[in-house]
């Protein structure tokens, strides 16, 4: 693996919110560690709402899932809504059950960074260990780092960067451990299968 394919997901309808721009930091991380990058936030997340019964797609669903299943690793941000993710996070994230039937489904064999904004110190935890808990569900792997920051304190300047170095510490150890996590996986699915393929001669050759 060259570059691994690391997916943004989350921020709110409000452009520019202090999750977004959180998603966006922990993605330049990701970039400058080696990989390449996507972002669905704002407008792009604003799905209709999810339904088991409807299998009919928008374009930006298709767009959505797509990019899931070509991704090695995932991070996820969302503001602290009343104790929880946002609902609209939640809402793509449902849609994952599309890729149930995958050779990896779901988040399987991917990591993710766990990124939470909120305005005081409960509702970052209860929201970091709600959205942790949809990640084990959806069989990924949180990364050991996960950021979480207060909204009330400004953390980013007028161009969007991160003016705190400590919450920019927390973006950068999720983004690297990120594409760390992808190039590991890749080499222990090449590892494996380089050891199939020696067996498979060991047995032809008796």
């Amino acid at each position: 693996m060259s570059r691994p394919l690391i997916v943004g997901v989350g921020g709110t309808t409000r452009q520019n919110s202090s999750s977004e721009l959180a998603l966006r930091a922990a993605l330049r991380h990701a970039r400058a560690a080696g990989a390449e990058t996507a972002i669905f936030t704002g407008a792009e997340l604003n799905l209709p709402m999810y339904g088991a019964e409807d299998d009919s797609r928008t374009g930006a669903v298709t767009r959505y899932i797509e990019a899931l299943r070509r991704a090695d690793g995932v991070i996820l941000a969302s503001p602290g809504y009343h104790g929880s993710i946002s609902g609209l996070l939640k809402n793509a994230l449902d849609y994952i059950e599309d890729l149930r039937d995958d050779a990896a489904p779901y988040l399987d064999g991917r990591a993710v960074g766990c990124i939470v904004s909120a305005y005081g110190a409960q509702a970052m935890g209860t929201t970091l260990s709600a959205m942790r808990s949809i990640v084990h569900a959806l069989r990924g792997w949180p990364t050991p780092m996960a950021a979480a920051f207060s909204a009330v304190t400004p953390v980013f300047d007028a161009d969007g960067q991160c003016v705190d170095p400590a919450v920019d510490r927390q973006f950068r150890m999720i983004g690297e451990q990120v594409v760390e996590f992808a190039h590991m996986r890749a080499n222990h699915r090449a590892g494996a299968r380089d050891l199939a393929a020696a067996a498979s001669l060991k047995v032809a050759c008796g």
